[in-house]
This record gives structure tokens, C-alpha cells and sequence, in this order.
């Protein structure tokens, strides 16, 4: 069932109060894809009540007040973007669309969601309440989570301080917070304080004497070089298993960061694909119209999360994780059983994957016992020799979902590791082949982003020599297969270290060796807590310390992405 998001929902349950109220910038979609949808059904299957409320007016506080005070917590997420990155484009210009707003619109998520509904909260809880404290409100979600500690903000382009202060919030579970937001809610529940809680951020007036001490906010948004060391020592501790907690000071006050939540287990994770979902959007909502996301999520699978991929430019390892946790074969199996029952399938799973499909099923086991290795990447600049790649378990799960009655199609529409397919000498073939002739709607979606090897060296991504056998052996076995299917590139202008000219080369590469002009190519936008952003702020390789060429004009911004979609001009005779 939906959670309700009225107060006549709340009186069909027998209902008189919320113990938890959820606040998304996202329309209520209620589907295991959805950070708000997943919380609110894990915490309703410990006993709690727990409402949503969902891009709530922003003008006024009678929208986000409509359900009452809770008696445990308010819950503030900016949704599943970062509302910033969810507005605007790379050249700063405001999107038209959002593919989370009823309608397609972009008209229902404030800049800063989360700044913004913890503000309406504060002021709802005044007006209607002045003389009893406002419940906690907790942060959550990709926008939170990435923010918890100062960060580069690139719409503003300054260090903006750790946004439980600019948001007056009490606390922010970070991370894939099932685990965390459960322990928290009994917390409260039985009158405990939070504080030891993992996953958890908040503000205190002294330090932590046992956790390690950070440079204040104050110098590392002056002083570059402080700013990369202080990143370092926050990338490094988002292992659960070797990190240590965090302090820093901001003014006269004190961030604390716990140690991050523990992994679920294969079973943990399994218990919580098996909710109930209704795979649809809430009627509130969707009489303003149809999200396009559903287009996406309404019929797909995760099998996993976390990425030891590591790309500089994304967020996934510092938000998911560096370590895969997969689920079992049996629940991404029940789950096809329990799609094919409902009111709207028409027998195609949309996608059966993770954050990259291919890393389902298998992990280090070194990394498993002692977490990452300090010093070296699983995949970048080379596969590490100790991760046994093994394709075999992502493959047998697809054919396992493709026989069960009522399905027609299983597809992999998420992104593949092509080095690590090829690194597979015992089964990357045979699943690569798998995959071209069953699992594939017209495109596969492969990212190499760059294809020069200094940029490639700064994005954490492999060279062209296995992009190009990937490419060869993609069309010969579609060529046995007797199908016209085409590889999509995704590829990445403007990235730090990158020039004018490296995007010439690229475009000579991708029309010689690819034989392609491509399409899907972004403009590089620094997004909080990625590497890539701690280049394009302080303009240093963070390694070497090295200066690093930073393109930060717009107008030079959009030529480089100009070189190399533009399609070649023949000579006039």
C-alpha cells in the first residue's frame, strides 16, 4: 500500500497521529528505486506511522504542515538529485523539465530543497506550536549526504560550510541510511540519545577527543592545499569497516560525523526488495499528471549497490559505497514474479542491474574483511589482479528472470564495465554474447567518457585499447546474432585537465575508430564531494599537487562539448 499523504488517508488507517513525516523534493513514487519510498517502508515495517509529504508548496506552511507535528522526527530529503544539479545545467541555465515533478515541469523543487523544507518546517512548527520544541528534523538523500561536511558548490563557486548548518537541521543520516534511520527511530522512541549512533551527523559545541580532528571550515575555504588534505582524510573514512569518526570545527561549534553505517547483508538487503511496493505514483500526485521516471524505474530491478569503479566525477562511492552488496539470486527472482502480477506489466523488465550492472554477484574478498585499500583502486588505472571478475552470477540471474512465466523480456539497461568484460577470460564472453542476444533494446550503454589518457588518467578511467576490442567484438557478435544493435557513448566535455585540443583528438578518435559522432556527451558539472570538484576548485591534481589547466569560462565550456558533436563538413568541389 501507499503511505499516506492526507489526513483522510491517516483516518482510513485508524490514524489520529504521524510518528515520522517524510518531506521530498520528489513526487511520492512509490517503488524500491525511490530513497523516500524505501525509508518510509522500512521504517512502517519496524511499527512506525509514516507519512509523506511530497514537493510541498513552498509559499506558505500550510502544505507542509497538513499532517501535524510528528511525535518522533521530521525527515528532509531534497529528493533523488541534488536540487542544484536537478535545476540547472552545466552553463548554469535553468532546466526546463524534471523528471520527478508531476508533468514533466520544473516547477515544484526549490533550489536548496533541503535548506528550504527545513526552513518551512521550522516556521510550521512555530506558528502552530510556539511554545514547545519543534520535533528533530533529520536530513537524508544524495543532497544531504554529499553535503554533510564543507564542500565546493559550484553555483555559488565558494566552500560552502557542511549544510546541517545552513539548514538548522538536528541531525543527517547519511549513506544508504535503512540501518542508521531504523536505530535512530528507536532511539527517540525510547527516550536514548542518538549520539553513537553510525551514519549519523551533528552539531555539538566541543569535539570529539577520540575522533580525528579536521581543519576548521574557516581555513580550508581560504587555503586550497588545507582543502585537499581535509578531503583526503573524508574520502578515506567512508569505508565502514577501517574509518574513523570525524570532527571539524565551523565558528564556535563543532560537525561531528560518526563512522559510517555497516553494510546490509545479503539478507538484510534481501528483506528489503521483499516490502511491498506499488511500483506506481501516489493518486494524490498523479492527478497533476505522470512523472517520466516511472517510464524508467516502474519495471526494473536493482540487483546491488555500491561501485568500486571510483570515477573522480561521480558520487556513487562516496554516497553508495566502494564495496558490492548484492542481493541474493532468489529475491531479484521473486521480485520478477511479484512485477509480472501487477495491473500494468506488459511482460518487459526495463532493466536488471545496479549503478554498473556488471559488478552483481561478486566482491574482493580482502576488501570484504578489512574494507579498501588505502592506497589503490579496484579498477583504475588497472583492474586490481585480486578481484576475481566473474561474470557468471549477473548471467545466470538474467536467464533465471527470462523463464518466468509472464515475462517476455529481461533488458540490462544500466551501464557496463567493458574492460572488466574483457578482463573476464572465463565468462565475459559468454556474457557478453548473453547480453547482445537477449538482454539488449537496440543500444547498449557504455561510458568511457574520454579518450585521451591524461583526461582519462583525471576522470579514473581505463584507456581506449579495451574500448576499442569491446567495440570489435560487440559488432561481431551482433553480426552472428543477425541483429542491428549500436553501442551508446557516454562521453564528458570540459572535465578537468581537459583542453580544447584533447577534444579534437577525441573527435578524430571517436570518427576514425569508432565511427561514430556522438550524441550523448555532457559538459563536466563539479558536483559536492567528488574529486573532480576538489581539481576544478583548487585547480591541482590532488595527488601531485601539480597545476592542473581548469576550462571555467561557459562560452569555452560549451565549445569543447561544440568539437565534438559537430558533424564533419564535406569539401565542396
Amino acid at each position: 500500500m501507499f503511505l499516506p499523504t492526507t489526513h483522510k488517508e491517516m483516518d482510513a488507517l485508524g490514524w489520529d497521529s504521524l510518528d515520522i513525516i517524510i518531506v521530498s523534493g520528489d513526487s511520492y513514487i512509490d517503488s524500491p528505486f525511490m530513497g523516500t519510498a524505501v525509508i518510509g517502508k522500512v521504517l512502517a515495517d519496524a511499527g512506525y506511522r509514516v507519512g509523506i509529504i511530497a514537493q510541498p508548496e513552498t509559499r506558505d506552511t500550510r502544505d507542509v504542515g497538513r499532517l501535524g507535528e510528528p511525535k518522533l522526527f521530521w525527515g528532509v530529503t531534497a529528493g533523488s538529485i541534488d536540487s542544484m544539479v536537478s535545476n540547472y545545467t552545466a552553463l548554469k541555465r535553468k532546466r526546463r523539465t524534471d523528471d520527478y515533478t508531476p508533468g514533466g515541469e520544473n516547477n515544484r523543487r526549490p533550489d536548496r530543497a533541503t535548506i528550504v523544507y527545513t526552513g518551512l518546517i521550522r516556521r510550521f512548527s512555530k506558528e502552530t506550536s510556539p511554545n514547545y520544541p519543534t520535533p528533530p528534523i533529520v536530513l537524508g538523500g544524495i543532497e544531504a549526504s554529499l553535503r554533510r561536511v564543507p564542500h565546493y558548490d559550484y553555483w555559488t563557486n565558494k566552500i560552502r560550510r557542511s549544510i546541517l548548518f545552513d539548514a538548522k537541521a538536528d541531525y543527517i543520516l547519511y549513506g544508504m541510511a535503512e540501518k542508521s534511520t531504523l536505530e535512530f527511530a528507536a532511539a527517540l522512541r525510547d527516550g536514548k540519545n542518538p549520539h553513537q549512533i553510525r551514519g549519523l551527523s551533528y552539531i555539538t559545541k566541543e569535539a570529539r577527543e577520540d575522533y580525528l580532528e579536521l581543519a576548521p571550515y574557516e581555513k580550508i575555504a581560504q587555503d586550497k592545499m588545507a582543502f585537499i588534505e581535509f578531503f583526503h582524510t573524508f574520502y578515506k573514512n567512508n569505508d565502514p569497516i577501517p574509518a574513523k569518526g570525524l570532527t571539524q570545527k565551523h565558528g564556535d561549534r563543532y560537525l561531528v560525523q560518526n563512522p559510517p553505517a555497516l553494510y546490509q547483508t545479503e539478507e538484510e538487503l534481501d528483506a528489503v526488495y521483499a516490502l511491498e511496493f506499488e511500483r506506481s505514483q501516489h493518486p494524490f500526485y498523479a492527478k497533476n499528471g505522470k512523472v517520466r521516471a516511472l517510464d524508467t524505474v516502474g519495471f526494473s530491478i536493482p540487483t546491488h549497490r555500491g561501485c568500486y569503479g571510483e570515477c573522480n566525477f561521480c558520487a556513487i562511492a562516496v554516497h553508495e559505497g566502494r564495496t558490492i552488496r548484492s542481493r541474493s539470486q532468489d529475491s531479484i527472482v521473486g521480485e520478477a514474479k511479484t512485477i509480472t502480477k501487477h495491473s500494468h506489466f506488459k511482460g518487459y523488465i526495463s532493466d536488471l542491474g545496479g549503478p554498473t550492472a556488471n559488478m552483481y554477484g561478486y566482491e574482493c574478498g580482502k576488501k570484504l574483511k578489512a574494507g579498501n585499500c588505502p592506497t589503490k583502486r579496484c579498477v583504475s588505472p588497472v583492474i586490481c589482479p585480486v578481484i576475481k571478475i566473474n561474470h557468471r552470477p549477473h548471467a545466470e540471474v538474467l536467464e533465471k528472470a527470462s523463464n518466468i512465466k509472464g515475462v517476455k523480456k529481461v533488458f540490462v539497461a544500466s551501464g557496463l564495465r567493458y574492460d572488466m568484460i574483457l578482463s573476464d577470460t572465463q565468462h565475459g564472453d559468454d556474457y557478453l554474447r548473453q547480453v547482445v542476444t537477449h538482454h539488449t533494446s537496440g543500444q547498449m550503454k557504455i561510458a568511457p567518457e574520454h579518450t585521451e589518457d591524461h583526461v582519462l588518467m583525471k576522470m579514473g578511467k581505463p584507456g581506449t585499447e579495451s574500448l576499442v576490442k569491446f567495440k570489435d567484438r560487440f559488432e561481431q557478435l551482433n553480426k552472428k546474432a543477425g541483429k542491428k544493435q549500436f553501442l551508446t557513448y557516454y562521453m564528458i566535455a570540459a572535465h578537468p585537465g581537459c583542453d580544447d585540443n584533447d577534444m579534437r583528438k577525441m573527435k578524430g578518435f571517436v570518427s576514425s575508430e569508432l565511427r561514430i559522432n556522438p550524441e550523448q556527451v555532457q559538459i563536466f558539472t563539479p558536483t559536492p564531494s567528488t574529486y573532480s570538484s576538489v581539481m576544478y576548485w583548487t585547480e591541482m591534481d590532488p595527488w601531485t599537487l601539480e597545476p592542473m589547466f581548469i576550462e571555467k569560462d561557459l562560452n569555452r565550456k560549451r565549445k569543447q562539448k561544440d568539437i565534438i558533436t559537430q558533424k564533419s563538413q564535406r569539401r565542396r568541389r
